[in-house]
């Protein structure tokens, strides 16, 4: 999903990411543990309400382990897994004609993970 720009679930605005000790943030992020972040209408990552709704630095969703068995977030994806009936939001392609979605694109998140499950 590298790359993926989509909306997804925030129900309140906790969760954000603290680092007391500023090493550990930046060990954070050179060993690439942040999989996720809040981006703007450009796609930058933001500290920027509302597109980040609690200011987590450097628009920090969620963290990973650095064997990739761990991902913590903050949103909701579990909850457009339900397509399109969840859906605050899909542009109109998605949702009819030749190339409308016969699921959630959140899915693929969920069928990553039991790929890697399987794989080991």
């Amino acid at each position: 999903m590298e790359g993926t720009q989509m909306g997804v679930w925030v129900n309140h605005g906790e969760g954000r990411c603290h680092f007391p000790d500023a090493s550990v943030f930046e060990r954070v992020k050179k060993e690439q543990l942040i999989p996720m972040r809040y981006i703007d209408d450009d796609g930058n990552a933001t500290e920027t309400y509302p597109f980040n709704p609690n200011g987590s630095p450097e628009g920090i969703v969620g963290l990973c382990s650095s064997d990739g068995r761990i991902l913590s977030i903050m949103p909701h994806p579990e909850r457009l897994a339900s397509w399109p009936w969840q859906w605050p939001y899909a542009p109109q392609e998605w949702m009819e004609g030749s190339k409308r979605l016969r699921c959630s694109p959140w899915l693929k998140m969920f069928q990553n993970v039991r790929e890697w499950c399987d794989s080991k």
